[in-house]
């Protein structure tokens, strides 16, 4: 990483002050498992309380593999039905105060923690309220609210069928497996003092063609706003909202951490904590590459965080893949930020943002309807409170200055494209 990418992924870091809303820990069923066939079709159908409105036109995607495909960088090839034992991080515990992931993105390279985007985008909404469960530079799961009501989908559909060496998958975008809170978000909901999401939750027509057995690539790839399917439907998008905030601490979601964006997509940005808490050898969803994504509870009853996974959050183990038991890499769902995919390990069929075709063919929907491939930006200015507290010091001195969710301290550096100096949080 250059030195100005260095200082972007450093003083963007204060940014962290400006708070905004999220929900509380989801309540949601367990994922439906794989089944050992190599065909699962999934179709949920509770009694409707209320529904969105069905428009298969707002987020259309084809996205298609390679006609060839290599084996995974694996212990074992996954044909092998043979798992080869592999030595799992520690862990530790279900965390009570979480580290916020605000503006924690990369630009020229994949950085363990942070988010390697393709892009910076302007112009990005996103909520405007002062959640109480974000002090400083964390956050407090337990004190999130989360959007009322509870909305069921009886036409919700999923469906995974491999084929040679194709992984088809089709959703509808709707979860088979928990209900919705009420978007838009009514006024009598607590959670609109935080988040006005206004947006309604509609039905898509989406289609995946993935490889069974990707390939990693020398150098993991950046990623646009998507990163993958959940096994219940709906589209996993990173860990970022239009601003690039921690989405999961600032945003307000539903009991399952989902919220549809201005397109009607109902996604999670990775926390979900059904699927966090399954077991590291579950296979949850998969990434955009054809790599598996799993929960995060080992063997001993902890939990792997950031922490214990590389820089595209992820790691080789032993999971359970198409009813065979096999080493692999895959990625984890954790419960501390970036929560997801952070680049991509293999070749990415992700859809691009503005409809931008993959080389493998296909279209997409940019990530929360705003971030266009075209509008390239640079991140915002550093508040004059944090310019303020450098006034008159030397570059390297101690600084401090009152925030919203509290006092940031730090060091007084000059950002990237910045003339001032600015006092930078402290990692």
């Amino acid at each position: 990483m250059n030195i100005a990418a260095l200082f972007v992924s450093v003083w963007l870091g204060f940014l962290s002050l400006l708070g905004l809303g999220a929900p509380q820990a989801p309540v949601v069923l367990s994922p439906q498992q794989h089944a050992a066939t190599v065909t699962q079709q999934v179709a949920v159908a509770p009694a409707q309380t209320t529904a969105g409105s069905a428009n298969n036109s707002t987020f259309q995607t084809t996205v298609s593999s390679h006609a060839s495909v290599a084996a995974p960088t694996s212990s074992e090839s996954a044909n092998s039905g043979v798992a080869t034992q592999v030595t799992l991080p520690t862990g530790s515990a279900w965390q009570t105060i979480v580290p916020l992931g605000d503006y924690e993105y990369s630009t020229s390279a994949p950085k363990k923690g942070y988010i390697y985007v393709c892009h910076v985008a302007q112009g990005g909404g996103g909520a405007q309220g002062n959640p109480t469960w974000i002090s400083g530079n964390v956050w407090y799961p337990a004190q999130k609210i989360a959007v009322e009501g509870s909305v069921s989908w009886p036409n919700a559909s999923y469906s995974m069928t491999v084929s040679g060496s194709e992984r088809i998958i089709k959703s509808n975008d709707l979860p088979t497996d928990h209900n919705t809170g009420v978007f838009p978000i009514q006024s009598s909901d607590p959670a609109y003092q935080i988040d006005r999401n206004p947006n309604t939750i509609e039905a898509q027509n989406l289609t995946f063609t993935l490889p069974v057995h990707p390939t990693t690539l020398a150098t993991p790839d950046c990623i646009y706003g998507q990163v993958g399917i959940m096994d219940d439907g709906v589209t996993l998008f990173d860990g970022f909202d239009a601003e690039y905030r921690d989405a999961v601490a600032h945003e307000t979601q539903d009991q399952a951490e989902g919220h549809p964006d201005e397109t009607g997509v109902y996604h999670n940005h990775g926390f979900e904590s059904g699927p966090v808490k399954e077991s590291v050898s579950t296979v949850v969803g998969f990434a955009f590459d054809g790599f598996p994504i799993t929960g995060s509870l080992l063997p001993s009853g902890n939990y792997l965080h950031t922490a214990d996974l590389d820089e595209c959050h992820g790691l080789t183990s032993q999971i359970t893949l198409d009813g065979k038991s096999l080493t692999m890499y895959h990625y984890v769902l954790t419960q501390d930020f970036p929560y997801s995919v952070s680049c991509f390990r293999g070749k990415s069929y992700e859809p691009k943002p503005g409809g931008a075709s993959q080389s493998a063919g296909g279209s997409g929907q940019p990530q929360q309807g705003t971030q266009n491939q075209s509008s390239q930006g640079m991140p915002p200015s550093p508040p004059q409170a944090a310019i303020s507290a450098c006034a008159g010091n030397s570059s390297g001195a101690s600084c401090s200055f009152s925030a919203q969710n509290g006092t940031v301290s730090g060091t007084c550096q000059t950002p990237p494209n910045q003339s001032a100096l600015t006092c930078v949080p402290n990692r």
